[in-house]
């Protein structure tokens, strides 16, 4: 079942800003960077002209660590690009496996957002990411509300959706994201497919 997030949520547009800070800060080894939708320019930055907007993106998520907590890292597959599938790993730090899977979740809106993209649906084989994100769950752990909150946000500036897959069906995001925390490469370098032979 596909879940669409409500629009009708009111939230304080410096709120995205200061919860990224916040959690950059209480985690320290990785930062998710916001700063091309910083609060005065998260507005403005968003062109939604029909001409300026890619078409429907798809992404699968995921993230692990070795550990819970542990060494972590994130995978991304994004299809529907005009040059092609985007494939995303990245370690980030000392994290647990709830955190990961956020991250991941927020690379894919953060880069869905960089390309103007109309529509991101993803997939994620996190049932608490699922089901936090389409209202089924409430999120109330301290350390994943900022990073709860900042996805939602991210999320209403597009027609977002998110579907939850079993694992076996999420295996290209898992490799991505195991291949991240074999190499631990520094944060936000894109691997390119040849780099990630077994």
């Amino acid at each position: 079942m596909v879940e669409h997030l409500a629009e009708s949520e009111n939230l304080n547009s410096n709120a995205a800003e200061d919860a990224t800070l916040e959690w950059g800060t209480q985690f320290g080894s990785y930062r998710f960077g916001l700063n091309q939708f910083s609060s005065n320019q998260f507005s403005s930055n968003l062109d939604h002209s029909e001409d300026a907007l890619m078409p429907e993106l798809v992404a699968y998520v995921d993230g692990g660590c070795l550990g819970n907590p542990g060494p972590s890292g994130i995978g991304v597959v994004i299809s529907g690009c005009a040059s092609g599938p985007v494939k995303i790993a990245k370690w980030i730090g000392h994290q647990d496996n709830n955190v990961a899977e956020y991250a991941a979740l927020m690379e894919a809106l953060q880069y869905a957002l960089s390309l103007k993209a109309g529509k991101l649906h993803v997939f994620s084989d996190s049932q608490v990411v699922v089901r936090q994100m389409t209202g089924e769950y409430e999120c109330r752990s301290p350390r994943l509300y900022s990073l709860h909150w900042t996805c939602r946000k991210l999320a209403r500036a597009l027609k977002f959706s998110i579907s939850h897959v079993p694992r076996e069906e999420n295996a290209e995001a898992n490799r991505l994201a195991q291949s991240a925390l074999r190499k631990r490469r520094a944060t936000g370098v894109r691997l390119q497919t040849s780099d990630l032979s077994p």
